[in-house]
């Protein structure tokens, strides 16, 4: 592990990333200002949070170490893709941006091509059983050449370092975002899935951390390397360390907002059925009788 001096001053600039990182500034910066035009008060914490938790983060780990020795460190870039994948896109989903996108751009004709081409990612990413697939699949790259191929190349890397975060973020969105009420039987096959994706984003860091061999194949950087440069079976160990303790603990936010959704849905529920006369109720359990035979 680098001394903690060189990791806070090792910075780098990636043109991919910062093209992205002033896209999203931008763009969100336009909806704030659109939004006070129209005389709604957008919360600050979430602003701070878009711009703090979600691009501040996104900025560290692309020009920061991680970003800088994404290449010639297994567990540097391990790290990045994790952090792309699970911490920035909560930051910035807790931004509601398609919140405020809707807040900002009038109903016409840009609004309609916009939710037309969201609306199949958004129904796609809705469904409870993609996220463990899609986080298992960007995770188990580190257990394939693939991972060797895009962390050598620059294009390649600097792509993923656009891709990552976007995926993610079709992923935490529906959750966040979701307006419609849902009921309690749905919540609880929710809850079972993110159990799924807890178990799976647990495995590529195990096998990582477990593998006698080098999983990417990779070559051993050449030349002249820093005195706390690690071995290549070394670095793959911490990478696997790494990757799997950052999946398991963003597991968890996951759990406890499935949780919350819970018990208000509960609590919606128990309010409908508690204002019913007691005629209601015997007409409500004889169709639910009816459509049991």
């Amino acid at each position: 592990m680098p001394p903690i001096g060189v990791f806070w001053s090792t910075w780098s600039l990636d043109p991919w990333a910062l093209a992205l990182l002033l896209c999203a500034a931008v763009l969100y910066s336009w909806g704030l200002v659109r939004a006070a035009k129209a005389g709604i008060k957008w919360p600050v914490w979430r602003a701070a949070a878009f711009f703090g938790l979600g691009l501040g983060l996104y900025a560290v780990v692309s020009f920061g170490f991680l970003g800088t020795w994404s290449a010639e460190l297994r567990w540097a870039f391990s790290i990045r893709i994790a952090v792309l994948l699970f911490v920035v896109p909560a930051g910035l989903a807790l931004g509601l941006p398609v919140g405020l996108a809707r807040v900002a751009i009038r109903p016409g004709r840009l609004r309609s091509s916009l939710a037309a081409v969201a609306r199949r990612p958004m129904q796609i990413f809705s469904n409870s059983a993609i996220a463990p697939v899609v986080g298992l699949l960007v995770l188990s790259m580190m257990l394939t050449p693939l991972a060797g191929i895009t962390r050598l190349h620059p294009v390649a890397s600097g792509l993923l370092g656009i891709a990552i975060p976007l995926l993610g973020l079709l992923m935490v969105i529906p959750l966040v975002e979701e307006k419609t009420r849902v009921s309690t039987a749905l919540i609880m096959v929710q809850f079972v899935f993110a159990f799924i994706e807890l178990l799976a984003d647990a495995m590529p860091g195990l096998v990582m951390r477990l593998s006698p061999g080098i999983l990417d194949g990779a070559a051993a950087m050449s030349g002249a390397t820093p005195a706390w440069f690690p071995t290549a079976l070394s670095d793959q160990q911490l990478g696997g360390d790494f990757l799997w303790f950052i999946a398991e603990i963003m597991d968890l936010p996951v759990l406890i907002l499935l949780f919350m959704r819970f018990a208000k849905s509960d609590k919606g529920e128990r309010k409908i059925l508690d204002e019913l006369t007691d005629e209601q109720m015997d007409e409500l359990n004889a169709a639910h009788l009816n459509m049991r035979k």
